[in-house]
């Protein structure tokens, strides 16, 4: 079974649910054993805040969670401590032997999830990507190589965009501003009525 709480494809779609409901998606259970859980997509990186309706979530499904740890570089304030839910969340963190995309959550005598961390300003399409590909229970990648994989498709994709306009301009594409048009245009002498009679009158050499 797969938990989505809140895994919107466009930007409409995020507006329709309540701003203090997680973003998660959570891996079937039962599947094989995967680097990844699942993902979180949090709306800050106040992570006291974020940690609150996260748990409250994840609770009920894989028990108490009691100790959350993350690697500090994307978080500027690790709390050491979270009151949710009538207990305490213990935080701790690692800056060598953890991912710095990852999101360790351990429950007392229950087990421990390891939860790819999408940050809050990545776009909607790109987040539905990053939760669909961490909760491959056949998925091999750990969360940093998720987010480069992702980083690396949109630098493609941006490329190509840029390709295909240069491609459009250098056919012709493009409309040319009609004053510059008319600026490289010759110009032709006005010939009038009095000229014209003038011309006509001159004897000829």
């Amino acid at each position: 079974m797969t938990v989505t709480i809140s895994h919107p494809p466009t930007a409409e779609a995020a507006d329709r649910f309540s701003s203090s409901s997680p973003r998660l998606s959570l891996a079937p259970v039962g599947a094989a054993p995967a680097l990844l859980d699942g993902a979180w997509w949090p709306r800050s990186r106040d992570l006291g805040a974020e940690l609150i309706p996260l748990t409250a979530v994840l609770d009920p499904l894989w028990g108490r969670i009691t100790r959350v740890t993350v690697n500090p570089v994307h978080w500027p304030v690790v709390p050491r401590k979270v009151p949710v839910a009538g207990h305490v969340v213990k935080v701790g963190w690692f800056r060598p032997e953890q991912d710095p995309h990852e999101l360790l959550l351990l429950s007392y005598h229950v087990g421990r999830w390891n939860l790819l961390v999408i940050p809050p300003q990545t776009p909607a399409a790109s987040a539905a990507r990053l939760m669909a590909a961490a909760c491959d229970p056949l998925g091999t990648s750990t969360a940093s190589r998720l987010m480069e994989e992702e980083a690396r498709r949109l630098r493609t994709v941006a490329e190509t965009d840029r390709a295909g306009e240069a491609i459009w301009d250098s056919e012709g594409g493009r409309e040319a501003d009609p004053r510059a048009a008319q600026a490289e245009r010759p110009r032709v002498p006005t010939v009038t009525a009095k000229s014209a009679a003038m011309t006509a009158a001159m004897p000829h050499q």
